[in-house]
C-alpha cells in the first residue's frame, strides 16, 4: 500500500506536509504504521497549482528519502493546493510513468489501494478507457486507469458521481476476472479549486484516510497516516465515504459504487 498527503488552504512551503513534520510523507516512505508496508519505496511524486490552471508535476523512482532534488523542491517551492505520493507497487513497474500523482488539464490525481488480481485482467481493464482520453496513458497502473476512465464518466461536471461509475465499472471486472480483496481505495484529486478524497472498500479493509485543520497555517491537510503523531484532532473519514474539502469548509457523503454497479 503506498502514502500520500494532500493540502488546501493559504499557501505554505511544500516541505511543511511532505518533509518537516515528525511524522511526513518522507518520513512515512520509509516507515509507515497503518498499513501492511512500512517501506513505500517504489518512486514518488508531487502534483502542485500556482498561477496556472494546469499543475506542476514532479515524479521519479528514487525514495523519497534519498531525492536532494525532492527536498530543495518542498523548501522552495510555495502552495495553497498540493498532492504529495510514496509509492509502494502492487505489482507493476518502478517507473516515472507508474509513480503519482497523474495528471491531465486542471485535474491531478493520486491512490492508494488495490483492485484484486490486476495483472491477470489488465488488458480487459484498458478497454475500459474511452478512445478520447487512451492518448494520455502512460503506465501500467490500475490507478491511472481509474483517473482516465472517472474523466470519461464526466469528473468535471459531477466529481462524486464520476469515481463511483468509475469504480463500479472497475470492481465488475475485478469481481469477474480478480481476486479478493477486489477494491481497497483511497483517493485524492483536484481541479485546482477543491480538494476531493474518498475511501472505499469492498470488504471491510479500507485503507486508512484522516484530515485536519491548522489555525497556524490557515488550511487542512488531508492524509493516510496522521503527520504528527502527538496530535489528537485529526479526524478519521469513515469507509464508503467522499469528502469535499474547499477553504475550511468540509462536507462529506455516502460514497455508493454499488448503486452504480447495479445501475450498470
Amino acid at each position: 500500500m503506498c502514502r500520500w498527503a494532500a493540502y488546501i488552504g493559504s499557501p505554505i512551503f511544500l516541505e511543511d506536509v511532505i518533509s518537516l513534520p515528525g511524522h511526513s510523507l518522507v518520513r512515512q516512505s520509509h516507515g509507515a504504521t497503518r498499513c501492511h508496508t512500512p517501506v513505500n519505496a517504489d518512486g514518488f511524486g508531487m502534483a502542485w497549482y500556482g498561477e496556472r490552471a494546469e499543475p506542476g508535476l514532479y515524479r521519479d523512482i528514487m525514495p523519497a528519502w534519498s531525492d536532494c532534488n525532492l527536498k530543495s523542491l518542498t523548501a522552495t517551492l510555495k502552495s495553497h493546493l498540493f498532492l504529495a505520493h510514496v509509492r509502494a507497487s502492487t505489482g507493476t513497474a518502478t517507473s516515472r510513468n507508474n509513480c503519482h500523482p497523474f495528471a491531465v488539464g486542471k485535474w491531478s490525481f493520486m491512490h492508494n489501494g488495490q483492485f484484486g488480481g490486476y495483472d491477470g485482467y489488465r488488458r480487459h481493464a484498458e478497454a475500459l478507457i474511452a478512445d478520447e482520453y487512451y492518448p494520455h496513458r502512460r503506465g501500467a497502473t490500475d490507478s491511472e486507469v481509474l483517473f482516465l476512465m472517472a474523466l470519461a464518466e464526466g469528473l468535471d461536471q459531477d466529481p462524486a458521481g464520476a469515481m463511483a461509475r468509475a469504480t463500479a465499472k472497475f470492481e465488475i471486472l475485478a469481481r469477474q476476472r480478480g481476486i479478493a480483496p477486489y477494491v481497497r481505495l483511497t483517493a485524492a484529486f483536484s481541479d485546482g479549486h477543491r480538494l476531493y478524497a474518498l475511501r472505499y472498500a469492498s470488504d471491510e479493509q479500507a485503507p486508512t484516510l484522516y484530515h485536519r485543520w491548522s489555525d497556524r497555517r490557515g488550511g487542512r491537510a488531508v492524509v493516510s497516516e496522521p503527520l504528527e503523531q502527538d496530535e489528537t484532532d485529526w479526524l478519521e473519514v469513515p469507509p464508503q465515504s467522499f469528502c469535499i474539502f474547499e477553504g475550511d469548509r468540509v462536507s462529506q457523503q455516502p460514497f455508493l459504487p454499488d448503486a452504480a454497479r447495479a445501475a450498470a
